[in-house]
Parts: structure tokens; sequence; C-alpha cells
């Protein structure tokens, strides 16, 4: 019964127990249920079976307070696994740790112990607060979820802990009792580098008690943001310094290659790593799912598969038929939504399984409005087929997604529900609860589930397209299990490049380990803003050039060169009047975000990101917002804002743009025989100049419009490779086809990056060209789509060989004759996929992996 409580109370909050009368089975005869009939049986392309695991306990360091330990019990959990215990001994020595297990392993309590132990010897200090800890989340709404399990696992110790938010959200009337008073302040690293560092003297009594630093699911801070969290990070400690602390960092991630040289770039400390998962786990069977290809034709006649989302929604619907509780993963918050739209809509007409907990709930939970609440982000914006999704739904389904009245619910229908950001606190509390109780059957989610939320005990999860690293694959597969049950598990593949290739190549999932962890906090262009928020903070020296990396002086006398900074015998200060810290936003791309309006009401609807304006709001952009179609009237750069009006063409659209590159400096070459692979410095120049209008349902090209946008340049950091013309020979590629094969070779390769470094395809660029003017020969670049570079042309500059290999062969395998979604041809192409050769980019790519090193 100790095993069973304390897995099922990951987040250590008590909660009511799980319905189990609700019938699941096991999962291979689920899996099997899900795959008869001649249409489905060849979906599956591999299944997986992972073993169970037996737990292994320890006790509690004796250093941990008895009143700790007490309060532990009565949340259900008598003895801690050895992960823990280990962890926790760890902190009370004074060592920062990492802490990289599976999902519902306990990482929660693994740090929460030894924090409560240290805060209830604090509390007896003559002030009440002589230890305070810090606790990092990514968002507010998962330091929001950690208050709550806080404050109900601390309550038997009474005044001693005093938990509080501190973020955006925190009444201003508020935040001066946090600042005097509580001693476990969760927040986010936005809030840190804007509010709490810019006015570390109001904060000086917390800071100076300082002991703990807790940084939840650490391995979502990568790329740009990482980068920049790192350096907050950084200023952290030099201001805790200036008042005499330093702080242990305790950090929890998912499973990650090298956690402890992942956490050490995040923190600068180089930490302990807890990594052996003493939990227990039972049996899960994990399928790789490929939906089938359909009538429709795509650009240029390519086939096309069913989209995921679609295929998702069907799955949940039988899953949720059969009693099986379910969450499906969505990447995008609109996806979600029409996943439990169309699952609601199709079992509207299914009465519930006779003596299931829902014939006699009496209750139910909130069912927030699905059709009108989704906010589109980067993933709405990118996921095109959701469009093409929009026909599979039945009349009703469709109605809701567009604002409509909802579909039939009734029966089943009732257990279906959404969840994403976006919600209000109480509507997923209730959704979460519902889940866990049994009253709800299925859920579709985006990874606002995933990070760290307390759920567990659920019997499948639909995981729709690769959520972009085996580290969050991982996270939301570990989310189905009960203690001592067995779990369905089931990647869905969406119809693009990675996806097509992992589901044809397992290994690359179950004998591969997960990524470490891309960030760059030396990248010039984060650093640069971060050394001037931390002089306003407090003057810099020189003394702190090792904290802030080898870039710093460098760095410095280039701000003073801008009159940023001005030197004087104490150090480089801030002498401006505005504030420091807003030069930089820690998450945005730069530049000041486009407000997107309604031109007949003057109403905001939402901002975009200044980098994505000119190819999503430009003039005559199809833009969506919460389910609602609107076109753009007009993009005022100067103002920063795009002026729409709601209308329903039949159409979307698609811009087209050149790119340009040039070198700036070679950092690294290593000759491949003849060809040559490089990493260094580039500039690109892009100029958005038509857009396409695209027939909704076959994707026909309707028009080409002309744009007169000005171009952009970006300095950033970029791979390339160039081929002789012994090697173009020897490949078969004649200057017919030449373009075309590089130009196929560049979108795969850019597909299959995700695979080798933590990054979307849509952070990063590529260009291809038959003879590149710095070069003098066929090139083909790819680049990071951040100022300075984020990180992950670095990393394939240095996994080249497996990224180019792993690229010929997901082209080579695919089934299609030309070229389709699935291999060459890439959503975000401005040359609408024009020209692509397939097999000479396979033959191509061959030639030059022939003398890799």
């Amino acid at each position: 019964m100790a095993n069973e409580q304390h897995t099922r109370s990951a987040r250590v909050r008590p909660r009511a127990e799980p319905d189990r009368s609700a019938p699941h089975g096991d999962p291979r005869d689920v899996l099997a249920g899900l795959t008869r009939g001649t249409d489905r049986a060849g979906r599956v392309t591999h299944t997986e079976h992972l073993p169970p695991r037996n737990g292994r306990h320890a006790q509690w360091p004796d250093r941990i307070r008895p009143e700790v330990i007490e309060a532990v019990r009565r949340a259900g959990i008598d003895r801690p696994w050895e992960h823990q215990a280990r962890a926790a001994a760890h902190a009370l020595d004074g060592d920062s740790v990492i802490i990289a297990t599976g999902t519902a392993s306990g990482k929660s309590l693994s740090y929460l112990t030894p924090v409560l132990s240290t805060l209830l010897d604090g509390a007896e200090a003559p002030n009440g607060r002589g230890t305070t800890a810090l606790y990092l989340a990514p968002t507010k709404a998962l330091a929001a979820d950690q208050r709550r399990a806080v404050t109900d696992l601390a309550a038997p110790l009474g005044t001693a802990v005093r938990p509080a938010v501190f973020d955006g959200d925190t009444p201003f009337e508020e935040r001066e009792w946090v600042r005097q008073y509580a001693n476990y302040v969760l927040t986010n690293p936005d809030m840190l580098h804007r509010g709490l560092l810019p006015g570390h003297a109001r904060w000086s009594s917390f800071l100076r008690a300082l002991r703990y630093v807790v940084i939840d699911e650490c391995h979502t801070y990568r790329g740009v943001f990482g980068s920049h969290v790192a350096q907050v990070l950084r200023r952290l400690r030099r201001v805790c310094a200036r008042y005499g602390a330093e702080p242990v960092f305790l950090l929890a991630s998912a499973t990650a290659a090298s956690p402890g040289e992942g956490a050490a770039r995040l923190t600068g400390v180089r930490p302990v790593e807890i990594t052996e998962d003493t939990s227990p786990r039972g049996e899960t069977v994990f399928a790789l799912w490929e939906p089938p290809l359909t009538e429709y034709e795509g650009e240029r006649g390519a086939p096309v598969r069913r989209t995921a989302t679609a295929e998702a929604a069907e799955l949940l619907t039988d899953l949720a038929g059969q009693g099986v509780r379910t969450v499906a993963f969505v990447r995008s918050r609109r996806g979600a939504e029409l996943i439990s739209l169309i699952a609601q809509d199709r079992l509207a007409a299914v009465p519930a399984p006779r003596g299931s907990a829902s014939e006699n709930a009496r209750s139910r939970p909130p069912a927030p409005a699905p059709a009108r609440a989704p906010v589109p982000g980067g993933d709405d914006l990118q996921d095109i087929q959701d469009i093409q999704d929009l026909q599979e739904a039945d009349a009703a389904a469709v109605g809701a997604s567009m604002g409509g009245a909802p579909g039939r619910r009734g029966g089943l229908s009732s257990r279906i529900a959404a969840y994403r950001g976006g919600y209000l606190p109480e509507e997923r509390r209730a959704l979460e609860r519902a889940l866990h109780t049994g009253e709800l059957l299925g859920l579709a989610a985006t990874n606002a589930l995933e990070l760290g939320i307390d759920i567990s005990g659920l019997d499948a999860v639909l995981i729709t397209g690769y959520p972009g690293t085996r580290a969050s694959l991982w996270q939301q597969a570990g989310r189905a299990g009960r203690a001592g049950q067995g779990a369905l598990a089931i990647m869905i593949a969406r119809d693009e490049p990675l996806d097509t290739y992992l589901v044809h190549h397992p290994e690359s999932i179950f004998a591969t380990p997960v990524e470490s962890t891309v960030l760059d906090p030396h990248n010039p262009y984060v650093l640069a803003p971060h050394l001037c928020a931390a002089a306003a903070e407090t003057p810099l020296t020189e003394a702190d050039f090792p904290l802030f990396g080898p870039e710093t002086g460098r760095l410095l006398l280039k701000l003073e060169e801008r009159k940023l900074l001005r030197r004087r015998s104490s150090g480089w200060h801030w002498t401006r009047k505005e504030r420091a810290a807003d030069l930089t936003d820690i998450r945005g791309s730069g530049g000041r975000p486009v407000q997107v309006v309604e031109e007949g009401t003057g109403r905001l609807l939402g901002t975009v990101d200044a980098g994505a304006a000119h190819t999503t709001v430009h003039e005559g952009a199809v833009h969506l917002h919460q389910g609602r179609t609107y076109v753009v009237r007009r993009l005022d750069l100067e103002d920063s804002a795009a002026l729409v009006e709601e209308s329903s063409p039949p159409w979307t659209t698609m811009a087209r743009d050149t790119t340009s590159l040039a070198l700036l400096e070679t950092e690294a070459e290593v000759p491949w025989g003849d060809a040559r692979l490089c990493f260094g410095s580039v500039e690109v120049t892009n100029q958005v100049v038509s857009y396409l209008r695209r027939r909704l349902i076959t994707g026909e090209v309707l028009g080409e419009s002309k744009l007169d946008l000005p171009p952009r340049t970006l300095r950033t950091r970029a791979v390339w490779w160039t081929v002789t013309e012994d090697q173009l020979d020897a490949a078969r590629i004649t200057p017919e086809i030449l373009a075309g094969s590089l130009h196929a070779a560049e979108h795969a390769a850019i597909g299959i990056l995700p695979l080798f470094a933590t990054c979307d395809r849509w952070d990063i660029g590529g260009v291809s060209i038959a003879l590149h003017p710095d070069t003098l020969l066929p090139t083909v670049f790819v680049y990071d789509g951040q100022p300075g570079g984020a990180g992950f042309a670095e990393r394939a500059f240095h996994t080249a060989r497996a990224w180019l290999t792993a690229t010929r062969d997901a082209i080579a395998s695919c089934e299609c004759e030309a070229g389709c979604p699935s291999c060459i041809q890439s959503p975000k192409c401005g040359n609408a996929n024009d020209p692509l050769h397939k097999r000479g980019a396979v033959r191509l790519l061959t030639e030059l992996l022939r003398s890799a090193v």
C-alpha cells in the first residue's frame, strides 16, 4: 500500500481515491483492439515492451526534522525511494543537485523535504525567517500548482513554512507581505529578471537568508530562452553574494543525457547527478503509429497522409468507449480543442459503460467553453494541418470549433474534455481532479499537462506528433501507468520528415539516450543586455568576469562605446534613465511585438513576435484567433500594428520569401574527403516578397500577390557543407537537378535536426545554392534563427555524420515517388517547395557521407 500511495502522490498532494471500477484491460489487449481490422492493421510500425520495475526504499536522512517526516507520512508516504533519500542528503550537505528521473518518480519530494526541514530550522531564528528558499518554474501555472502542493504538505507545520507566489498576477497589496514575511517564494524566470533582481534592495532580508534555489522542469530551459535564464541565474548568484549568501541549487529534470553538464551551463555551478530511478513502474507497451495515406494530393501532387490530429481524435474515441482513461497530448491549443470536440461528437450517442463511475456520478467537472477559448500560439500558426482536420470533423464539431453551438453532449461525450494554457486555475484543477477520480475518461491536452502537473493513474497516453525531444516524449509517455499496472503509450506520426523517420527507425527512440540540453549562455546577443542589467543592480568589476564568461571584457568595451555603460573607478555603471532589465525579453526573439487590432472596433486581439510578423500578419494574410478567422488589411511596421477584419475566405495564405547568406567567419572546418564540413558566423538577409492563396480543402494555389516589405538581416551561426564537381559526377548529379538535390537535402536536414539538438524545425533555417559566392562551390547551410545563435547549429556540426546519415535514410525510406511532406517538402519553404529532387538528394548525401569522419 505504501508503494501505491507513493506513486500516486508524485506531487505530494493528498487526493481522493481514484475510481478503479472503470474497465481498462491489459495494455496489449487494448492495443490489439485498436488495431483490429484490415484498415488499421498496418498502422503500427513498431511495438516496444518496457518491463516492470520494482522500487527500492530507503530511510530519510537523520538531519531531516521529525515534524517534516511526520507531515510526509500524513500525505501517505511512509518511506522514500533511494533516489529521494540520496538527493535530500546531498542538499543538506550543501551540494547542488540535479534529479533527472522519470515522470511520477517523486522528484518534488526529493527537494521539498530538505527545503522544508531547513525552513523549519530558520523559523526558530529571532526574526522568524532565518532561512528562505526560492522556487523557479517555467510557467505561472506550475508555480501556482506547486504552491498548493507545498501548502498541503506543510499544513501540519503551522506558520513555520509560509509559501507565496510572486509573479505578474500577484496583487500589488500582497507583494510587500511576500517580500517581508514569505520564506518559500515561488516565481518564474521572467519575474526574477524584471522584478526581483532590479529591486533587490527591497528583497535584502530574503536574499540574505537564501539557502536553496529550486529549478523545476529545468530541461525546458534550452535554446535562446535557456541562455537568457542562465544569465538571470548568474545575476541572482551575484546579488546573493553581495548579501553574503551562496544558495544551493536543486534542479528537477526529465531524464536527459549528461544532466550535470546541462545544469552547470544553466547555473554556472556543477551539481551532483541523481539519475537512477528507484521508484516502481508497471509494464509499458509503447507503439509507434503511422496514419494512412489519403486520396488528397498536396503541393505538386505529393501524396498526403491522414493528419495526426484526426487520427488521435479517432483513437481517443475508441479508448474512451472501452473505458480506458486516456490523455492525448497535442502540440497546439487549437489541436487540443479540436480533438476534444470531435471525440465528444462521436461519443454523444454512445451510453456510458454500465456500472462505471460515470453512471452514478453526481457531479461533473465544469466544461470550459472549448470553442471560444483557444489563443493561438506558435504551433497554431505553424500547424497548417489543423485546417485540413476541420473537414474531417462532423458538422456539429466543426460548428463548435468555429464558435457556433456545441455538438450534442450526453453519455460518454460528457467524459471528454480539453486541457490547455489559458483556462482559469479552478477549471484546470477541476479537470485534473475529474481525470484522477475517473469522472473524465479522456483529455486532449497541450504540454501544459506535461510540466509537472499532478496527474497520475492513467491507462493510456496518445502523443500526437513527436513533441520535439526524447525528454518530452518520455515525460508524456510517463503520465500513463497506475501502481503495479500496465500502461499503453502510442506516438502518432505527423506528416513530416522527423516523425516519419522515427516510426520507421524505432532504435532512435528506444535504443538512443535522451538529448543533452542545448543552450549557449555566452551568446553575445544574450549576454550584453544582462551585463547592463547586472551593472544596474550593482556596478560590474573585473572580479565578475569569471561569473559571466570569457566574452565579458570585450562586450563591456562595446557597451561603453554605445554609451550604455560608463566606466568609473568603482567599475562599470548603468547611467541611463530607462530600466536596464527592459533591454531584453528573455522569451522573445527581439523587437517590439506587433499588436493585432480589429480594424472596425479597435479591439486588441493579441500580439505576434516581431520576427514572425512579416510572414504571418502581412497585408492579405489569413490570421486565426480564438477559433475565428481574420484577414489582415494593413501591416504598420512603424507603429508595430496589424489591422485585421473578421472574414471567412475559402483559402489560407503562405508567405514566399528570398534569402541570401554571407559568410562572416569560419570557426571550425573538417575535411570529408574533398568535401568540407564547417561551422561559423553568417549574416542572413531575408525578404518576404509575396504570398500564395491556397484553397482550404485541396491546397490548390489560387494566386500569388506581391508584397513590399523591407529586407531583414540576422547575424547568427550556421553549419554548412560543400561538395566538389568530382563528387557531383560520382553522385550522378547533373546541372539540371543540382539545385533541386541541394534544396531537398536542406529541407530534410532541417526536419531531422531536432533529433540531435533540442530544437524545433521552426527554430532553424536553411539556404542551399548551386554556386555560393563565398565558397565558390555547391553549398548547403543550416543556421540558428536567433541573433548570435542558439547552439543548435553548433550541435549539428558536432553530430553531423549521424545527423546527415539519418537525413539520407529518412529520404530514401519514404514510400513516395518524387517527394512529399514526410521527406523533402517543408511547410515553411519560401520557394513553394520548388525545385526539389528526391533521388538526387539521396545520391548526393550518400556521396558526401562516403568520407565523413
